[in-house]
Protein backbone atom coordinates (compact mmCIF):
# COMPACT_ATOMS: atom_id res chain seq x y z
CA UNK A 1 0.00 0.00 0.00
CA UNK A 2 1.03 3.64 -0.63
CA UNK A 3 1.31 5.45 3.07
CA UNK A 4 1.86 9.52 3.20
CA UNK A 5 2.86 11.07 6.35
CA UNK A 6 2.47 14.44 6.65
CA UNK A 7 4.89 16.10 9.33
CA UNK A 8 5.21 19.20 11.37
CA UNK A 9 8.24 20.72 9.90
CA UNK A 10 10.26 20.47 13.29
CA UNK A 11 13.39 18.36 14.46
CA UNK A 12 11.49 16.49 17.48
CA UNK A 13 8.19 16.13 15.17
CA UNK A 14 10.21 14.12 12.56
CA UNK A 15 12.39 12.12 14.32
CA UNK A 16 8.97 10.45 15.93
CA UNK A 17 7.97 9.30 12.43
CA UNK A 18 11.47 7.76 11.21
CA UNK A 19 11.24 4.45 12.94
CA UNK A 20 7.49 3.84 11.76
CA UNK A 21 7.97 4.73 8.25
CA UNK A 22 10.95 2.02 8.15
CA UNK A 23 9.12 -0.43 9.23
CA UNK A 24 6.57 -0.02 6.49
CA UNK A 25 9.15 0.56 3.80
CA UNK A 26 11.09 -2.57 5.34
CA UNK A 27 7.71 -4.39 5.04
CA UNK A 28 7.36 -3.54 1.34
CA UNK A 29 5.00 -0.36 1.86
CA UNK A 30 5.65 3.04 -0.76
CA UNK A 31 6.37 5.83 1.53
CA UNK A 32 6.68 9.61 1.40
CA UNK A 33 7.36 12.12 3.80
CA UNK A 34 5.15 15.45 3.34
CA UNK A 35 6.59 18.64 4.18
CA UNK A 36 7.82 22.15 4.58
CA UNK A 37 9.89 22.94 1.11
CA UNK A 38 12.84 24.67 3.34
CA UNK A 39 12.70 20.91 5.45
CA UNK A 40 12.93 18.34 3.26
CA UNK A 41 16.47 17.46 4.81
CA UNK A 42 14.53 16.36 7.83
CA UNK A 43 12.86 13.27 6.13
CA UNK A 44 15.86 12.58 3.24
CA UNK A 45 18.85 12.59 6.13
CA UNK A 46 16.93 9.65 7.27
CA UNK A 47 17.00 8.13 3.56
CA UNK A 48 13.09 8.53 3.18
CA UNK A 49 11.17 10.22 0.28
CA UNK A 50 10.02 13.58 0.38
CA UNK A 51 7.55 15.73 -1.00
CA UNK A 52 6.94 19.64 -0.73
CA UNK A 53 3.89 21.36 0.28
CA UNK A 54 2.95 24.74 1.35
CA UNK A 55 4.67 28.12 0.61
CA UNK A 56 8.24 29.02 1.38
CA UNK A 57 7.16 31.49 4.10
CA UNK A 58 4.38 29.35 5.55
CA UNK A 59 5.87 27.83 8.89
CA UNK A 60 9.11 29.72 7.92
CA UNK A 61 9.75 31.00 11.57
CA UNK A 62 9.45 26.88 12.72
CA UNK A 63 12.11 25.85 10.19
CA UNK A 64 14.41 28.16 10.90
CA UNK A 65 14.01 27.02 14.02
CA UNK A 66 15.70 23.15 13.27
CA UNK A 67 19.15 24.57 13.04
CA UNK A 68 18.77 27.35 15.97
CA UNK A 69 16.70 26.02 18.76
CA UNK A 70 17.32 29.02 20.97
CA UNK A 71 14.59 30.61 18.48
CA UNK A 72 11.75 28.16 18.82
CA UNK A 73 11.13 29.48 22.67
CA UNK A 74 10.14 33.22 21.14
CA UNK A 75 7.17 31.68 18.73
CA UNK A 76 4.74 30.66 20.71
CA UNK A 77 3.64 30.41 24.35
CA UNK A 78 3.25 27.16 26.22
CA UNK A 79 0.86 24.34 25.77
CA UNK A 80 1.25 22.39 28.59
CA UNK A 81 -2.29 21.20 30.62
CA UNK A 82 -4.04 22.13 33.91
CA UNK A 83 -5.80 18.81 34.45
CA UNK A 84 -7.54 20.58 37.49
CA UNK A 85 -8.50 23.82 35.18
CA UNK A 86 -12.18 24.64 35.63
CA UNK A 87 -14.63 25.44 32.36
CA UNK A 88 -13.26 28.66 31.57
CA UNK A 89 -9.81 28.15 31.97
CA UNK A 90 -9.88 25.18 29.34
CA UNK A 91 -12.41 26.92 26.98
CA UNK A 92 -10.04 29.44 26.47
CA UNK A 93 -7.04 27.13 26.62
CA UNK A 94 -9.20 25.42 23.71
CA UNK A 95 -9.30 28.50 21.60
CA UNK A 96 -5.72 28.92 22.52
CA UNK A 97 -5.11 25.20 20.38
CA UNK A 98 -7.40 25.70 17.90
CA UNK A 99 -5.92 28.93 16.88
CA UNK A 100 -2.81 26.94 16.68
CA UNK A 101 -4.01 24.20 14.49
CA UNK A 102 -5.18 27.07 11.79
CA UNK A 103 -1.69 27.74 11.10
CA UNK A 104 -1.15 24.64 8.81
CA UNK A 105 -4.46 25.01 7.15
CA UNK A 106 -2.78 27.07 3.93
CA UNK A 107 -1.20 23.41 3.40
CA UNK A 108 -4.42 22.08 2.53
CA UNK A 109 -4.53 22.82 -1.13
CA UNK A 110 -1.13 20.62 -2.06
CA UNK A 111 -1.99 18.37 0.26
CA UNK A 112 -5.14 17.55 -1.87
CA UNK A 113 -3.69 17.72 -4.77
CA UNK A 114 -1.12 15.37 -3.73
CA UNK A 115 -3.48 12.72 -2.36
CA UNK A 116 -5.29 13.02 -5.67
CA UNK A 117 -2.40 12.45 -7.82
CA UNK A 118 -0.53 9.73 -5.75
CA UNK A 119 -3.44 8.47 -4.18
CA UNK A 120 -2.32 7.28 -1.17
CA UNK A 121 -3.96 4.29 1.15
CA UNK A 122 -3.35 5.31 4.29
CA UNK A 123 -2.17 9.02 5.64
CA UNK A 124 -0.57 9.17 8.83
CA UNK A 125 -0.53 13.02 10.45
CA UNK A 126 0.99 15.16 12.90
CA UNK A 127 -1.88 15.85 15.39
CA UNK A 128 -0.98 19.51 14.51
CA UNK A 129 -1.33 19.00 10.83
CA UNK A 130 -5.23 18.73 10.72
CA UNK A 131 -5.57 19.30 7.02
CA UNK A 132 -3.68 16.19 6.25
CA UNK A 133 -7.06 14.30 7.58
CA UNK A 134 -9.05 16.51 5.52
CA UNK A 135 -7.30 15.56 2.12
CA UNK A 136 -7.14 12.10 3.08
CA UNK A 137 -11.26 12.19 3.48
CA UNK A 138 -11.32 14.08 -0.10
CA UNK A 139 -9.49 11.51 -2.08
CA UNK A 140 -11.03 8.53 0.41
CA UNK A 141 -7.83 7.42 1.95
CA UNK A 142 -7.75 5.71 5.53
CA UNK A 143 -6.41 8.26 8.29
CA UNK A 144 -4.66 8.35 11.24
CA UNK A 145 -2.90 10.65 13.75
CA UNK A 146 0.99 10.00 15.25
CA UNK A 147 1.19 10.92 18.12
CA UNK A 148 4.42 11.98 19.57
CA UNK A 149 3.18 12.60 22.84
CA UNK A 150 0.28 13.40 25.42
CA UNK A 151 -2.57 13.50 23.45
CA UNK A 152 -3.16 17.02 24.74
CA UNK A 153 -5.89 18.10 21.70
CA UNK A 154 -7.68 14.54 22.41
CA UNK A 155 -8.08 15.62 25.82
CA UNK A 156 -9.66 18.37 25.80
CA UNK A 157 -11.72 17.86 23.00
CA UNK A 158 -13.09 15.24 25.29
CA UNK A 159 -13.64 18.28 27.97
CA UNK A 160 -15.21 20.72 25.57
CA UNK A 161 -17.84 17.93 24.25
CA UNK A 162 -18.60 16.89 27.82
CA UNK A 163 -19.10 20.62 28.54
CA UNK A 164 -21.62 21.32 25.69
CA UNK A 165 -23.46 17.59 26.92
CA UNK A 166 -23.65 19.03 30.35
CA UNK A 167 -25.43 22.55 28.76
CA UNK A 168 -27.83 20.76 26.50
CA UNK A 169 -28.69 18.36 29.30
CA UNK A 170 -29.62 21.51 31.64
CA UNK A 171 -26.83 21.39 33.87
CA UNK A 172 -24.52 24.06 33.13
CA UNK A 173 -24.33 27.55 30.74
CA UNK A 174 -24.09 27.03 27.22
CA UNK A 175 -20.48 27.39 26.25
CA UNK A 176 -19.59 29.72 23.25
CA UNK A 177 -19.04 28.75 20.02
CA UNK A 178 -17.56 25.72 18.85
CA UNK A 179 -14.07 27.54 17.71
CA UNK A 180 -13.50 24.33 16.07
CA UNK A 181 -16.45 25.20 13.69
CA UNK A 182 -14.20 28.53 13.06
CA UNK A 183 -11.04 25.91 12.26
CA UNK A 184 -12.46 23.02 10.15
CA UNK A 185 -15.25 25.30 8.44
CA UNK A 186 -12.41 27.43 5.76
CA UNK A 187 -11.07 23.72 5.16
CA UNK A 188 -14.26 21.32 4.35
CA UNK A 189 -16.62 23.96 2.67
CA UNK A 190 -14.56 24.58 -0.42
CA UNK A 191 -14.80 20.26 -0.78
CA UNK A 192 -18.29 19.94 -0.03
CA UNK A 193 -17.81 18.14 3.15
CA UNK A 194 -19.51 17.83 6.81
CA UNK A 195 -17.16 17.86 9.84
CA UNK A 196 -16.96 14.95 11.87
CA UNK A 197 -14.86 14.35 14.75
CA UNK A 198 -12.79 11.52 13.22
CA UNK A 199 -11.14 14.39 11.07
CA UNK A 200 -9.90 16.49 14.22
CA UNK A 201 -8.81 13.53 15.92
CA UNK A 202 -8.12 10.72 13.23
CA UNK A 203 -9.84 7.61 12.64
CA UNK A 204 -7.36 5.95 14.74
CA UNK A 205 -4.01 7.15 16.47
CA UNK A 206 -0.97 5.55 16.79
CA UNK A 207 0.09 6.04 20.23
CA UNK A 208 3.69 5.63 21.66
CA UNK A 209 2.70 7.14 25.28
CA UNK A 210 2.61 4.37 28.18
CA UNK A 211 -0.94 3.05 29.18
CA UNK A 212 -0.15 4.65 32.81
CA UNK A 213 0.68 7.88 31.25
CA UNK A 214 -2.55 8.05 28.83
CA UNK A 215 -5.33 10.99 28.99
CA UNK A 216 -8.69 10.17 28.36
CA UNK A 217 -9.92 11.31 25.53
CA UNK A 218 -12.98 10.78 22.90
CA UNK A 219 -10.40 8.68 20.83
CA UNK A 220 -9.55 5.17 19.17
CA UNK A 221 -5.90 4.83 20.44
CA UNK A 222 -3.37 1.90 18.80
CA UNK A 223 -0.20 1.66 21.22
CA UNK A 224 2.71 1.48 19.55
CA UNK A 225 6.36 1.24 21.60
CA UNK A 226 8.48 4.41 21.26
CA UNK A 227 11.61 3.07 19.57
CA UNK A 228 13.72 6.62 19.74
CA UNK A 229 15.39 7.59 16.54
CA UNK A 230 17.02 10.85 17.19
CA UNK A 231 19.84 11.05 14.00
CA UNK A 232 23.21 9.86 12.98
CA UNK A 233 26.57 11.20 13.81
CA UNK A 234 30.18 9.54 14.04
CA UNK A 235 31.15 8.02 17.21
CA UNK A 236 34.04 10.00 19.10
CA UNK A 237 36.68 7.49 20.52
CA UNK A 238 36.37 8.82 24.49
CA UNK A 239 32.71 7.47 24.31
CA UNK A 240 33.96 3.83 24.03
CA UNK A 241 36.66 4.52 27.03
CA UNK A 242 35.56 3.94 30.34
CA UNK A 243 34.34 7.56 31.91
CA UNK A 244 36.41 9.01 34.95
CA UNK A 245 33.09 8.66 37.05
CA UNK A 246 29.64 8.11 36.72
CA UNK A 247 28.78 9.61 33.20
CA UNK A 248 25.94 12.14 33.63
CA UNK A 249 24.49 13.18 30.27
CA UNK A 250 22.66 16.68 30.35
CA UNK A 251 20.22 17.18 27.47
CA UNK A 252 18.50 20.11 26.40
CA UNK A 253 16.04 18.71 23.61
CA UNK A 254 16.10 19.71 19.63
CA UNK A 255 13.16 21.43 20.53
CA UNK A 256 14.96 24.35 22.34
CA UNK A 257 12.34 24.27 25.26
CA UNK A 258 14.72 23.25 27.48
CA UNK A 259 17.15 26.03 27.03
CA UNK A 260 14.63 27.86 29.20
CA UNK A 261 15.94 26.38 32.21
CA UNK A 262 18.80 28.09 32.83
CA UNK A 263 16.75 31.77 31.72
CA UNK A 264 13.97 30.91 34.36
CA UNK A 265 16.07 29.99 37.17
CA UNK A 266 18.82 32.15 36.75
CA UNK A 267 21.28 29.83 37.22
CA UNK A 268 24.27 29.58 34.77
CA UNK A 269 24.60 26.74 32.51
CA UNK A 270 28.52 26.70 33.78
CA UNK A 271 27.52 26.27 36.92
CA UNK A 272 25.08 23.47 36.49
CA UNK A 273 27.77 20.91 34.87
CA UNK A 274 30.56 22.41 37.36
CA UNK A 275 28.14 21.16 40.35
CA UNK A 276 27.41 17.93 38.93
CA UNK A 277 31.16 17.71 37.68
CA UNK A 278 31.84 17.97 41.58
CA UNK A 279 29.50 15.02 42.39
CA UNK A 280 32.48 12.89 41.16
CA UNK A 281 30.69 12.72 37.77
CA UNK A 282 32.08 12.88 33.96
CA UNK A 283 29.12 15.23 32.99
CA UNK A 284 28.33 15.42 28.63
CA UNK A 285 26.44 17.98 27.58
CA UNK A 286 24.72 17.78 24.68
CA UNK A 287 24.60 21.50 23.24
CA UNK A 288 25.73 24.68 25.12
CA UNK A 289 22.46 26.43 25.70
CA UNK A 290 24.00 30.31 24.22
CA UNK A 291 24.79 31.36 27.24
CA UNK A 292 27.30 34.32 27.86
CA UNK A 293 30.76 33.52 28.40
CA UNK A 294 33.25 30.85 27.03
CA UNK A 295 32.67 27.36 26.84
CA UNK A 296 36.00 26.62 27.50
CA UNK A 297 36.42 27.25 31.38
CA UNK A 298 34.73 24.49 32.32
CA UNK A 299 35.98 22.21 35.03
CA UNK A 300 38.36 18.90 34.36
CA UNK A 301 35.34 16.31 33.77
CA UNK A 302 32.68 18.29 31.70
CA UNK A 303 32.50 18.08 27.82
CA UNK A 304 30.43 19.80 25.75
CA UNK A 305 29.40 18.75 22.36
CA UNK A 306 27.19 20.44 19.60
CA UNK A 307 25.24 17.46 19.01
CA UNK A 308 25.35 13.86 19.86
CA UNK A 309 22.25 11.01 19.22
CA UNK A 310 21.41 10.03 22.69
CA UNK A 311 21.20 6.65 21.29
CA UNK A 312 24.75 6.51 20.93
CA UNK A 313 25.68 8.11 24.49
CA UNK A 314 22.94 7.08 27.08
CA UNK A 315 24.33 3.73 26.74
CA UNK A 316 27.19 4.30 28.73
CA UNK A 317 25.25 6.93 31.14
CA UNK A 318 24.44 6.47 34.77
CA UNK A 319 22.01 9.29 34.70
CA UNK A 320 20.14 11.84 32.50
CA UNK A 321 19.18 14.99 33.42
CA UNK A 322 16.55 16.59 31.02
CA UNK A 323 13.84 19.19 30.41
CA UNK A 324 10.90 16.65 30.43
CA UNK A 325 10.74 16.21 26.77
CA UNK A 326 8.65 13.06 25.43
CA UNK A 327 11.66 12.09 22.95
CA UNK A 328 14.53 12.53 25.68
CA UNK A 329 12.27 10.90 28.22
CA UNK A 330 11.63 8.03 25.65
CA UNK A 331 15.41 7.06 24.80
CA UNK A 332 16.16 7.44 28.47
CA UNK A 333 13.47 4.53 29.09
CA UNK A 334 14.57 2.49 26.21
CA UNK A 335 18.33 2.62 27.43
CA UNK A 336 17.07 1.52 30.99
CA UNK A 337 18.92 5.16 32.07
CA UNK A 338 17.21 6.40 35.95
CA UNK A 339 16.54 10.45 34.76
CA UNK A 340 16.12 13.52 36.60
CA UNK A 341 13.57 15.61 34.85
CA UNK A 342 13.45 19.36 35.60
CA UNK A 343 10.02 20.55 33.79
CA UNK A 344 10.07 23.48 31.27
CA UNK A 345 6.26 23.31 30.75
CA UNK A 346 5.56 23.37 27.13
CA UNK A 347 3.28 20.38 26.25
CA UNK A 348 3.65 17.49 29.00
CA UNK A 349 6.69 17.89 30.21
CA UNK A 350 4.80 17.97 34.06
CA UNK A 351 2.92 14.69 33.46
CA UNK A 352 6.20 12.91 32.21
CA UNK A 353 8.15 14.45 35.60
CA UNK A 354 5.39 12.75 37.50
CA UNK A 355 5.30 9.35 35.86
CA UNK A 356 9.16 8.68 36.16
CA UNK A 357 8.95 9.74 39.67
CA UNK A 358 5.83 7.89 40.20
CA UNK A 359 7.49 4.20 38.59
CA UNK A 360 10.56 5.36 40.55
CA UNK A 361 12.39 5.71 37.57
CA UNK A 362 14.25 8.90 38.68
CA UNK A 363 13.43 11.84 39.92
CA UNK A 364 11.84 15.51 39.55
CA UNK A 365 12.96 19.31 40.27
CA UNK A 366 10.59 21.91 39.54
CA UNK A 367 11.75 24.78 38.10
CA UNK A 368 10.37 26.86 41.23
CA UNK A 369 12.84 25.11 43.27
CA UNK A 370 15.74 24.97 41.00
CA UNK A 371 19.29 25.62 42.69
CA UNK A 372 22.70 23.83 42.54
CA UNK A 373 21.78 22.46 46.00
CA UNK A 374 18.60 20.37 45.60
CA UNK A 375 19.85 19.91 42.06
CA UNK A 376 23.00 17.69 43.55
CA UNK A 377 20.83 16.26 46.23
CA UNK A 378 18.57 14.73 43.61
CA UNK A 379 21.00 13.60 41.52
CA UNK A 380 23.58 12.09 44.29
CA UNK A 381 20.23 10.39 45.53
CA UNK A 382 20.14 8.69 41.47
CA UNK A 383 23.48 8.02 41.55
CA UNK A 384 23.80 5.89 44.62
CA UNK A 385 20.66 4.45 45.57
CA UNK A 386 19.75 0.95 43.23
CA UNK A 387 16.16 1.17 43.42
CA UNK A 388 16.28 4.15 40.57
CA UNK A 389 17.66 1.58 38.42
CA UNK A 390 15.28 -0.60 39.54
CA UNK A 391 12.55 1.37 38.44
CA UNK A 392 14.17 2.80 34.94
CA UNK A 393 14.37 -1.56 34.27
CA UNK A 394 11.00 -1.13 34.96
CA UNK A 395 10.07 1.50 33.04
CA UNK A 396 11.91 -0.73 30.15
CA UNK A 397 9.70 -3.69 30.44
CA UNK A 398 6.31 -1.81 30.46
CA UNK A 399 7.37 0.27 26.95
CA UNK A 400 8.21 -3.43 25.87
CA UNK A 401 5.11 -4.64 26.39
CA UNK A 402 3.24 -2.32 23.40
CA UNK A 403 4.29 -3.55 19.73
CA UNK A 404 7.44 -1.99 17.84
CA UNK A 405 7.07 -0.43 14.61
CA UNK A 406 7.45 -3.79 12.61
CA UNK A 407 5.05 -5.53 14.81
CA UNK A 408 2.41 -2.60 14.23
CA UNK A 409 2.85 -2.87 10.39
CA UNK A 410 0.60 -5.74 10.01
CA UNK A 411 -2.10 -3.78 11.92
CA UNK A 412 -2.13 -0.55 10.34
CA UNK A 413 -2.52 -2.85 6.94
CA UNK A 414 -6.00 -4.60 8.25
CA UNK A 415 -7.19 -0.92 9.72
CA UNK A 416 -6.04 0.88 6.33
CA UNK A 417 -8.55 -2.17 4.48
CA UNK A 418 -11.16 -1.41 6.86
CA UNK A 419 -11.24 2.73 6.75
CA UNK A 420 -10.13 3.68 2.79
CA UNK A 421 -12.76 4.17 0.66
Amino acid sequence: MRVLFVVFPHTSHMHGVVPLAWALHNAGHDVRVALHRDALSLATDAGLTAVAVGTREHLSEIVAANPDPSRLPRLSGSMALDLTAGPGRLQALWMHYTAMLSGYRPVLPDLVDLARRWKPDLVLWDPLCVPAAVAAEVTGAAQARLLWGHDNIGWLRGKQLEQRAGAAGGRAARPRRDPVESLMRPMLEPYGLKFQEELLLGQWSVDPTPSGMRLPAPAHYVPMRWVPFNGGAGTPAWLDEPPRGPRVALSLGVGGRGRQLFEETGVSFHDVVAAVAGLGAEVVATGHPGQPGPVGDLPEGVRVVDYMPLNQLLPTCAALVHHGGAGTYAAAVAHRVPQLVTPVPFWSEGEVARYVTEKGAGLSLDIAEFGLSSLCERLERILTEPSFGDGAELLAKEAREAPGPAELVPVLEELTVRHRR
